[in-house]
């Protein structure tokens, strides 16, 4: 090929690759699903988040694609699980079922998006600065149900007031979430316990 020919040959490929660029689709976007339990456990709840993801006009395998990480009960797998939806280079992650989950994502994910789901306040548990402007990469939902633990005591004591002793189950590998929820027991107890012949122990 003379010289000439071949400057014209890449002159035009030059002129033609951005309009085959163009033309690619965009990259399907990849939701990266992480949760503590395992997909027995859960099953029902991720049929509801397809339906959800539906209702927006996203489609699994059609216009989205979810890669799902389960730490089958193990809250300690979560840190290495949540680095790996990093590494697979995911969209965003869904921090599905508790503190534990949404702070192996925080740490693991400084920059992807992260949308959690927490039962104690997102503020105290140190995931955003503030309820009303989320920053950086977080934003989700808190339900507040530390709040609730001493209301269900009391309406526990209320259903069977004769019970002397109330034994309060916690999970020892999601120990934020569990030292809210026993601080709040404990102050409720100390309080109620002048009212009551009532023992609480954790």
């Amino acid at each position: 090929m003379r010289r000439r020919e071949f400057i014209s040959f890449i002159g035009g490929a030059a002129a033609v690759w951005p309009l085959a660029a163009r033309a690619q689709p965009p990259a399907m976007p990849v939701i990266g699903l992480l949760n503590p339990a395992s997909l027995d456990a859960r099953r029902d709840l991720i049929g509801a988040f397809h339906r959800g993801l539906a209702e927006t006009g996203y489609v699994e395998g059609r216009n989205v694609a979810i890669e799902y990480r389960w730490a089958e009960g193990r809250n300690e797998r979560l840190p290495m699980l949540a680095a790996d939806l990093v590494e697979r280079g995911v969209t965003v992650i869904v921090a599905a079922d508790g503190t534990a989950t949404a702070l192996a994502a925080k740490t693991a994910a400084p920059r992807t998006p992260i949308v959690f789901m927490v039962g104690a306040d997102p503020v105290e548990l140190g995931l955003v600065s503030s309820l009303a402007r989320p920053e950086a990469n977080l934003t989700g939902v808190g339900a507040l149900a530390v709040r609730t633990v001493a209301k269900r005591l009391q309406l526990l004591h209320e259903l069977m007031p004769a019970a002397t002793e109330i034994a309060f189950l916690r999970n020892p590998t999601n120990p934020y979430f569990s030292a809210l929820e026993t601080g709040e027991l404990q102050s409720f107890c100390a309080a109620f316990r002048r009212k009551a012949d009532l023992f609480c122990s954790t």
